[in-house]
């Protein structure tokens, strides 16, 4: 392939051959945007890991993190990460056994139940935070300022019209 043509290139030509009758150019977008995401989710898992956390733990820390006086409960931070109730207390249960987090009940209603960072998970997620960041930083600066600034309100704008629940919220 030459410099200027890529994998997602070839696929297009081919399905021109394969499929005349259909137009392509979507995957020249979309083959590449999903191409793209893999690629960063990658390079995010591999400062996540090496920090001993997963996607999914670094998203409920960092949701933790972000949470005035760093918790939440429970049905909260299941929708801060975007996962079942389930699904959460298997996460959860794994970070209270590893020492970062607690759950605790609240005053109002006892079977409330609080999650709330420990000291531990504090120093965690503020160490792989910051590495995340020089991560994204180092990731982005590939394109330049001039190209991210360019992309950023193109994509904000196309994930609006992709989840407008999300941006309803978000106002």
């Amino acid at each position: 392939m030459s410099a200027n043509r890529d994998r997602v290139d070839r696929i297009q030509d081919e399905w021109r051959i394969a499929r005349p009758d259909l137009d392509p150019s979507p995957q020249g977008v979309i083959g590449r945007l999903h191409r793209v995401a893999n690629a960063l989710t990658a390079q995010l898992n591999a400062v996540y890991a090496a920090h001993g956390l997963t996607e999914p733990e670094f998203d409920l820390l960092a949701s933790l993190r972000r949470s005035p006086g760093g918790e939440l409960a429970a049905g909260e931070l299941a929708a801060h990460t975007m996962v079942t109730t389930g699904g959460l207390t298997k996460r959860v249960d794994r970070l209270v056994a590893r020492g970062l987090v607690v759950r605790t009940g609240t005053p109002e209603d006892a079977r409330r139940r609080m999650i709330r960072l420990t000291d531990a998970g504090t120093a965690l997620i503020d160490e792989a935070f910051t590495a995340h960041m020089a991560n994204e930083h180092r990731l982005l600066a590939e394109l330049g300022a001039d190209d991210t600034a360019a992309i950023e309100p193109i994509l904000r704008r196309w994930l609006a019209l992709l989840e407008p629940d999300q941006a309803a919220s978000a106002r």
